[in-house]
């Protein structure tokens, strides 16, 4: 067994069932990626649209593959053709620019609402109040290409495991309280995916059911320059 291999099978032995492993391999090479395929894993996330399109292009049909960086609205088209799952939905302008390309591609496209639940400004995402205010609009009905699966949040990088627990915690409210509101009765309306290599374990603590896991797998990133 490799070392990437290990690193997936020791992940994977904190999980839950209903917890899934996101291999964040964004910034690795794409020999990196077929070596976690070839331990079994099947679900990748990346964060840049062309290094994605790329590596899509290079490797196995049966991989599941996650955007879960910043995405950017021209940038939509390139991924909408194959992408599994957007977790980074921070406004309801990108949700309708996935709609037309999605619709233009005859697809139905999995998406996540990514919430600002860090103290840091630089973090993306709806706040609670904008979220609660675009899913009351109902604008969200007549979006057809497009399944509202759940949230992802991004907790403040910090030594304060509490402060990161309590964030957690306020994703993982919300989702309930969205879910009672608006999503009652759809059972597709069931992920959080919060929790990265540094905390990870906090995260699964508050329902986590996707976890985003790049350098405990892969080592650190390999940035060109």
């Amino acid at each position: 067994m490799n070392e990437i291999a290990r690193n997936i099978a020791a992940v994977k032995s904190n999980l839950p069932p209903h917890t899934r492993l996101v291999a964040v391999s964004k910034f690795h090479p794409v020999e990196a990626i077929r070596e976690a395929y070839e331990a079994g894993q099947r679900i990748f996330g990346e964060s840049r649209v062309q290094e994605l399109a790329a590596k899509q292009a290079a490797l196995p049909d049966d991989i599941e593959w996650h955007f879960i960086g910043h995405l950017q609205t021209n940038k939509v088209k390139q991924i909408v053709p194959f992408i599994s799952l957007i977790h980074s939905i921070d406004s309801p302008h990108l949700l309708q620019e996935v709609e037309k390309e999605a619709a233009r591609c005859n697809r139905t496209v999995d998406c996540l609402l990514q919430l600002h639940i860090a103290a840091e400004e630089t973090k993306y995402g709806f706040t609670f109040d904008e979220c609660r205010k675009y899913l009351a609009s109902g604008v969200w009905h007549t979006l057809s290409h497009i399944r509202l699966c759940g949230v992802m949040g991004m907790a403040t990088l910090t030594d304060d495991t509490a402060a990161v627990q309590r964030e957690f915690a306020a994703l993982q409210k919300f989702h309930a309280e969205i879910k009672r509101d608006f999503f009652a009765g759809d059972d597709r309306f069931c992920e959080i995916s919060s929790g990265m290599s540094h905390d990870y374990k906090l995260a699964v603590g508050c329902g986590s059911t996707l976890v985003r896991i790049g350098s405990f797998i892969f080592g650190e990133r390999i940035i060109n320059p």
